[in-house]
């Protein structure tokens, strides 16, 4: 996470985090608006994917090791971010959603 707020110039935001977990898009494919899509709006708990997989739960407390490798995170957001929002995710969403996870 320190690395991402550090390429953004700003702290991270678990708040803001929170906003861009639940907030629906509009750029991404039509299958998937929201993290909260496949994810649940509870990360404490287990998701599906659209093939019906189960999904790790994404709160740091759930799953504590889920955002500590580095090209794990990075192989996710990068086809998480194009799913839902149609684009690479910035370095401070990365951060801010990370903090809210955290926070979890």
């Amino acid at each position: 996470m320190a690395g991402y707020a550090a390429e953004a110039g700003a702290a991270p935001s678990a708040e803001r985090g929170a906003a861009f977990f639940a907030a629906t898009q509009a750029g991404g494919k039509p299958d998937t608006p929201s993290c909260s899509t496949c994810h649940t709006a509870n990360p404490r708990a287990e998701g599906r994917t659209r093939a019906g997989k189960a999904i790790e739960p994404m709160a740091a407390s759930v799953s504590p090791t889920r955002y500590t490798d580095f090209k794990f995170v990075e192989k996710w957001f990068g086809r998480n971010c194009d799913s839902v929002l149609g684009r690479a995710c910035t370095p401070g969403e990365k951060a801010d959603f990370i903090a809210y996870m955290a926070s979890l």
